[in-house]
């Protein structure tokens, strides 16, 4: 299993499949050409639906800078491998193909070559919970000691990393207002939300902080800004939202909240070990899903709750989103993308309320559920894997043509 660095990634939005990814194929492939003529990039699936309005054409443009580039949009053509695939090519002066390189953006940022294996990092490490929770079991470590035990102490240096951008694109959020880029004109709300939650009583408080939290850094995501992918950056809001919360409410302090993150980033990678964290694979189960899962856990952990309360928030999360599709409006990661963080993270307290109150014995396990999520991922019809083809996203293009056409 890869370490969970390369699922806390450090980079600016709005989408990690679709922007992050990309970007760092183009990046890849012009340090292998430098100097071709010219250069082709077609983008097939997912990755051409919805590719517009999650900038990837813009990355692409960005990071060939000023070389002649050509992209070519096959949103029909859905190559076997993932849906996120893209072909480089690079010409030379006759317009021959000199290089081609297909690659594949699986989600969370990371690239997969045609034809090549991913390669886990050479680290010590189970692959389910069920292995994890029987082992920690029998050494008496806790989730966070296992995750030291395999990334060697170094992960707290970049976890404290993590936790630093983490609580930056929150608080730049919190405090920017306007309208986020895109067409939908869609407000800001995490600024508004801050204020108004302060003037009401702890209960409707701690709801209104979640949601104006999780909006701050999904905000920033849909504005282009650094963020850390979690476990995608469609998904981003609800893991800081949480922690801040509970930081805030706890007072937990940095080491506490650093062993939390390392929680959070075991729960994440075993789902996209074993399953995916791609919405244009498994919808956005795989994505806000995931996030619900990882931010539960980390919530059981810092009230202190045991390996199998924490297990269990963790698959309360991930098993109260199946059949959660993908179809974002436009293509954007604002609607209804920004609105799931916000309910993400607080149901991820709610499973994290559930859990404490049980003594963590239940019926259906986390690895249970995460081979269910993959199942019903890929039983989800194209239309609502990130294609923008269905759903939320159509039911917007419908009544714009209606209103277009002079009906209310």
């Amino acid at each position: 299993m890869e370490s969970i660095r390369e699922l806390f990634r450090i980079g600016t939005g709005p989408s990690s499949s679709h922007t992050m990814g990309p970007r760092k194929a183009a990046d890849r492939f012009l340090q292998q050409v430098p100097g071709a003529a010219r250069y082709q990039v077609t983008l097939f699936g997912s990755l051409a639906a919805t590719g517009r309005g999650h900038l990837t054409d813009k990355a692409l443009e960005e990071t060939f800078g000023s070389r002649p580039l050509r992209i070519t949009w096959k949103p029909e053509i859905e190559l076997p491998a993932h849906p996120n695939a893209l072909l480089f090519e690079a010409l030379n002066e006759s317009g021959e193909v000199i290089k081609s390189w297909e690659v594949y953006s699986v989600g969370g940022g990371a690239l997969q070559e045609k034809g090549v294996s991913q390669v886990p990092l050479s680290i010590d490490c189970l692959t389910t919970m069920d292995q994890i929770l029987a082992h920690c079991g029998e050494s008496g470590e806790s989730f966070w000691e296992y995750v030291e035990a395999c990334e060697g102490k170094e992960i707290w240096d970049f976890l404290e990393e993590v936790w630093q951008t983490m609580s930056a694109s929150l608080e730049r959020g919190l405090h920017a207002e306007g309208v986020l880029p895109g067409g939908l004109g869609l407000a800001r709300k995490a600024h508004s939300f801050y204020r108004k939650a302060s003037l009401y009583g702890p209960e409707f408080k701690q709801d209104g902080l979640l949601f104006a939290y999780a909006h701050a850094v999904s905000e920033e995501n849909a504005s282009g800004g650094e963020i850390v992918t979690a476990p995608t950056c469609g998904a981003c809001g609800v893991l800081p939202a949480v922690l801040r919360h509970l930081d805030e409410a706890l007072n937990c302090g940095t080491k506490n909240i650093l062993r939390a993150l390392a929680t959070a980033g075991l729960v994440g990678n075993l789902v996209k070990h074993n399953a995916s964290i791609s919405g244009a694979e498994v919808g956005c189960q795989g994505e806000v899903g995931t996030a619900c899962a990882m931010a539960a856990a980390a919530a059981t952990q810092l009230y202190g709750g045991s390996i199998r309360q924490i297990e269990y928030a963790a698959e309360m999360g991930l098993e109260h989103h199946l059949g959660l599709t993908c179809d974002p409006v436009k293509g954007l990661v604002q609607i209804p993308c920004i609105e799931r963080n916000a309910h993400a993270a607080a149901r991820a307290m709610s499973c994290c309320h559930l859990a404490l109150l049980s003594d963590g014995v239940h019926k259906i396990s986390f690895t249970e559920i995460v081979a269910v999520m993959k199942e019903t991922g890929q039983a989800l019809p194209s239309l609502y894997r990130e294609t923008a083809g269905g759903g939320i996203a159509q039911a917007y293009r419908q009544r714009k043509k209606l209103v277009a056409n002079g009906h209310d």
